[in-house]
Order: C-alpha cells, then structure tokens, then sequence
C-alpha cells in the first residue's frame, strides 16, 4: 500500500522522516517515487508507533517533500545466493556492476545474519597459506580464524591484500577454495586496481567482488560487508567450500557508522563514534569460524587503517578485543623498502599452535617460529643498546645477532614473490645458521641435526 506524500515529514542529508500507517519494521526496505516515476531505495533505521525514520541508498539532492510517496515492501534486504556468483563483481548493494547481468538464484538470503552459536563452532585448527613468510611461519593464519590487519595511512595494506587474495591457497587439494573480497570507500583507480589485479592473475575465478567507492552511498558501506558475509556463508555452509573473506577497510566502515549516528542525533561515545561500535563491528566479525558439522569455513582478514598510527583507536582496540591476533604493518619497515612491512614482534596470530607442526605444515614449525621470534627480539635489543654503548662494545656473537637481524628483515620479511610454507621454513632455518648451535635453545636435538646441519 503506497503513503502519500503528507506523510514524509522532513529530508535532512539522507535520513527521512515518515508518518505510516501501519507499522513498519526495523531494516525494512523502503521503495520512494517521485513525481517523475524515478524510483529510489531506502531502508528503516528506527521505527515506533505511527513512524519511520529511513536511510536512503541514493543522495537526496533535488529530492522535495512534494509529490513524492514512499511504500514499505515488508522485507529486508537480501542477496540471490548461487555458485553462478563466483567469477561476478557488485556493488555495495550486492547488484551486478560488471556487465554480466543479473543473478537467477532459487533462493535470496536476508544479509543480516547471525553470529555463529558458540555451543555450534568447531574449533580453528586447519593451516591455511598466505604465501608470506612472515605470516605463515610466525603468525599464522587458520581456517575459521578472525585475523585482522592494522595498516596505517600510506602503507601498502590494498597490495598486500591483493597479494594475499592472489596467493591463498589450503594445503589439501580436494578442499573447495574460494575468496569474497569487499572493498569500502575506495577510490575509483583503486577499485580498477582490484578488478585488473584479479583477472589478470586469474583468481578472479574462484572469487567473488563488492566494490563500494568513496562518492557512492555511506549505507552502501554499511550493507557491504553483510551482502559479502552473506554470499560467504552460502559457499561455505552450503557448498562446502573453505572461505577467505577480506574486507577493507574497516575504518571507512566505522566512519559510515558515525555519520549515520551523527544523522540520527545520537549520543557519541569515544572519539565521537557511536556506543555500539563493538556490538556493530561483533556482528561482522563473528559471523566467521567453523560449524560442526559442516565441511565449509570461513576465515575473515579484515584490513583497517588507524588514524594516526594509534593502536588505542577505538576501531583497533575493539577490533583487538573481538578478533584472535592482529598483523601490524610498520611504517619504518616500509620506509626501508622492505614489503610486506610486516612487524613480527608486535603482530600476533593466537590460533597460530592449533594450526602447525606435523600432519599440518612439517614438525618442527612450531619450535622454530619460537626460536626465530626469540632470536630476532634478542638481536633488537643488541641493536639498540649498540646505537647507545656503540658497536666496539659488542662480543662476537652479540654482531652475529646483528647480522642475524639484518638478514631476518632484508631475506625473511621482504619477499617479492610467494612461497610455500615448506621454502619459508627452510629459509628461516637460513637465518638461524648465522648463530651457533648452542644459542638455538628452543629447538630440539634433532631438529638440529635434521634441518641445521641437514643430517637425515
């Protein structure tokens, strides 16, 4: 039933306020004409007795409180859920923007979700392959896993999650793989950068994009990750399919969300973003891990920038709290040219045991993750009280943890090309040759034997 236009009270930006007959529903979308048969979108943000407040997906610019009439159309929005979307391109809205057509599913899914039942998840233990060494050996990604990345502003966060959708592979062949990858508030080269990136390397194939720029609707933003989740429950819950999603960035989301709550008048809590941030950004982020029963996954890298470099960012720290680890990119790292930037001492994967050693990746990684950690923390330290004391204080094995150091960030960390986790682990073995045998304490005898001086 349409609501005439007496009963659109008010447009501020792209909130508007609407006197209704019936009740409506929270999420409920709204369709808006106007006098000229151009139709809009718009969906409830609040509701109660004989009103609706509605956020439209469009600009509101030239849009007037004449002759215009709104009709509720009693359902949220959904996504067409299908494998015909693996190889597709949309936007923020989960339309087509890539001028195959349309999706013909038997079924559409609300892409409001829910997180997954603790009682319900199986617990993350599968490795899965970044192709960097620094991630794969000392911070390991795992199937189910919440691993997010903090970036800066400048850092090459959009290459290394190109790189990461390009190389990500699971070990076990038979295992259906596949990647959704959302992109928030990019660029216009910088969306064509991801498309090029895709196709050209071929993942594209078994990859599904959403794409929203920065002049496009901020509701956009806030709908993306959920129409990106919810095509990424399909595949893995449905299809069994093992799930990588990335999304980036998660500052421009939570940026959306203040806008939209600035809108709406509401009271701001820290650093003016809204109260909910931690319950909005734990619906996002739960929504990935495992089911029982289920041979699918998914596994989530959402990518965010913090302003300023600051960890105590209300989006990092809350990120930090509902997720398990955090790689941190260092801009002083990138400054030498070193990519990915990676800083192993700050970052941290906490699923990281569950997901190595024997059956998983080879035997001794879980030891030699440890003694590399240890070893390159030592060498920081020479580093730094050799920069006070001066270098002519140092012993002999104090310069090897020198060289130790230089070689771990210019050979381990900088990489141009991927790697399996067998080739990172024996180049970590690499760097550990600089030291005696004697410092290499949280190894085993016959790791030594084995991989230090290649004795079978």
């Amino acid at each position: 039933m349409l609501v005439y236009h007496k009963t659109i009270e008010s447009i501020k930006r792209q909130l508007i306020f609407i006197k209704t007959k019936r009740p409506a529903k929270y999420q409920e979308i709204v369709r808006f004409e106007d006098k000229n048969g151009n139709s809009y979108l718009g969906q409830v943000l609040e509701c109660g007795e004989g009103y609706a407040l509605v956020q439209f997906f469009e600009s509101t610019q030239g849009i007037g409180l004449e002759n215009i009439k709104a009709e509720f159309l009693g359902k949220t929005l959904e996504f067409p859920v299908s494998e015909e979307v693996l190889g597709r391109v949309f936007d923020g809205l989960g339309r087509p923007i890539d001028g195959k057509g349309e999706i013909f599913a038997k079924e559409s899914r609300d892409i409001n979700g829910f997180a997954i039942n603790p009682s319900a998840r199986e617990y993350p233990e599968d490795f899965i392959q970044t192709g960097f060494s620094s991630i794969d050996v000392l911070n390991t990604l795992v199937r189910g896993q919440k691993l997010p990345i903090f970036s800066g502003a400048g850092l090459p966060h959009n290459k290394l999650a190109i790189d990461i959708a390009r190389q990500a592979k699971v070990l076990k062949e038979k295992e259906k793989f596949s990647l959704v990858f959302g992109a928030m508030g990019i660029t216009f080269e910088e969306a064509q950068e991801f498309k090029k990136a895709f196709e050209e390397s071929g993942a594209i194939f078994r990859s599904v994009l959403f794409l929203n720029l920065a002049d496009d609707p901020v509701i956009e933003r806030i709908a993306l990750p959920r129409f990106a989740l919810t095509c990424a429950e399909y595949l893995a819950f449905d299809l069994n399919y093992q799930v990588l999603v990335i999304l980036t960035d998660m500052t421009n989301y939570a940026e959306a969300l203040r806008e939209i709550a600035n809108a709406r008048e509401e009271v701001p809590g820290r650093r003016g973003y809204p109260g909910y941030l931690y319950t909005d950004l734990a619906t996002i982020y739960e929504r990935a891990g495992k089911i029982k029963g289920k041979k699918g996954s998914i596994t989530q890298i959402p990518i965010l920038t913090m302003p300023e470099d600051d960890k105590t960012h209300p989006i990092p720290d809350l990120t930090g709290y509902i997720t398990e680890g955090q790689i941190i990119l260092s801009r002083e790292l990138h400054q030498k040219g070193i990519y990915p930037p990676i800083d192993v001492l700050q970052s941290l994967s906490r699923l990281r045991d569950r997901g190595i050693g024997e059956g998983k990746t080879r035997e001794e990684h879980p030891r030699i993750a440890n003694q590399l950690f240890a070893s390159f923390a030592k060498g920081k330290e020479i580093q730094a009280l050799s920069a006070i004391l001066g270098e002519e204080s140092l012993t002999e094995i104090d310069r090897k943890y020198l060289q130790l150091v230089k070689k771990f960030e210019e050979e381990f960390v900088n990489q141009k090309t991927s790697r399996s986790i067998f080739e990172s682990l024996d180049r970590g073995w690499e760097i550990l040759r600089i030291l005696p045998p004697q410092e290499l304490k949280r190894l085993k005898e016959k790791d030594i034997e084995k991989y230090y001086y290649g004795r079978s």
